[in-house]
C-alpha cells in the first residue's frame, strides 16, 4: 500500500459461506477519508465489511488493510487487527446488564488494557468525544437510541483505530438524531480516522456528501461522489 492508504483491495471475491457474493472487488481508502458504501439490501455491503474484519475469507486478488495482508492473516492475528479497526452495528450491541463505563471497561479489559487510571482515562476521553461525559453511569435501556449509538460509536474509538467501519449506523434512528451521528462521524474523519459507512439513506448522502463505492450486480461498480 501507499503511504496515506490504509484500505487496498484488488480484484478481491467476497464469498458468504459457499456463495459468491462479490466479485472483483476494486478500491483504497486513505488516511482520515470518509466513505460511504451504498448497495439494495443483499448488494453485499455487510459481507463486504466482514471481510475487512476478517470475519469472511478473502479470497483470490490482493487485500491489504491497515498493515495486514487478509489474504494471509493467521487466526491469531485476527484480535490484533481488529484493535486497529473501530466497528459500529445498527443494533448498537452493547451489553444490556452493565452500565456505559462498565460496557467500555470490558472491552478495554479485554483487549489487554491493565492499569485501572489509564483504563479510566481512556472511558473519560471517548465519552467526551461523543458528547456522553455525564452518561457513564447509565445503564443502555436508560439511553435514547441516538445515545446508545454514540456508546457504541465511543466503543469503537477506545483503540485508537486507523478506520471506523460502520454498518447502517443510522438505521433505527429517526432523521433529527441520524444528523447527529453524521456529524460525529465526520468529526472523527476530520481528526485522521478514516470512515467507511455502509447506510440505504441517499438523504444524509446528499446533506453530507463524501466519496460513495456502491456494491451493485455482484461487484463494485462505481468509486465517485455522485449518486446514479
Amino acid at each position: 500500500m501507499t503511504s496515506g492508504t490504509i484500505v487496498d483491495f484488488k480484484n478481491i471475491s467476497v464469498f458468504q459461506k459457499n456463495n459468491l457474493v462479490l466479485v472483483n472487488v476494486n478500491f483504497k481508502i486513505n488516511k482520515g477519508e470518509f466513505v460511504y458504501l451504498i448497495g439494495k439490501t443483499g448488494s453485499g455491503k455487510s459481507s463486504l465489511l466482514k471481510t475487512m474484519y476478517a470475519e469472511l475469507p478473502a479470497i483470490e486478488g490482493d487485500a491489504n488493510i491497515v498493515g495486514y495482508n487478509l489474504r494471509k492473516i493467521k487466526r491469531k492475528e485476527i484480535p490484533f487487527l481488529r484493535r486497529k479497526l473501530g466497528i459500529i452495528f445498527q443494533d448498537f450491541q452493547l451489553l444490556e446488564d452493565r452500565d456505559v463505563h462498565k460496557n467500555l471497561e470490558f472491552v478495554l479489559k479485554s483487549t489487554g488494557w491493565t492499569d485501572r487510571n489509564k483504563i479510566d482515562e481512556r472511558i473519560q476521553k471517548v465519552l467526551e468525544q461523543v458528547g456522553l461525559i455525564a452518561k457513564g453511569f447509565k445503564l443502555p435501556h436508560q439511553l435514547s437510541g441516538g445515545e446508545q449509538q454514540r456508546v457504541a460509536i465511543a466503543r469503537s474509538l477506545l483503540n485508537e483505530p486507523e478506520i471506523i467501519l460502520a454498518d447502517e449506523p443510522t438505521g433505527n434512528l429517526d432523521p433529527e438524531t441520524s444528523n447527529g451521528i453524521m456529524r460525529l462521524l465526520q468529526n472523527i474523519s476530520e481528526n485522521g480516522q478514516a470512515v467507511l459507512m455502509a447506510t440505504h439513506n441517499y438523504n444524509l448522502i446528499h446533506k453530507f456528501p463524501h466519496r460513495i463505492i456502491k456494491c451493485e450486480e455482484g461487484t463494485i461498480t462505481s468509486s465517485s461522489y455522485e449518486i446514479d
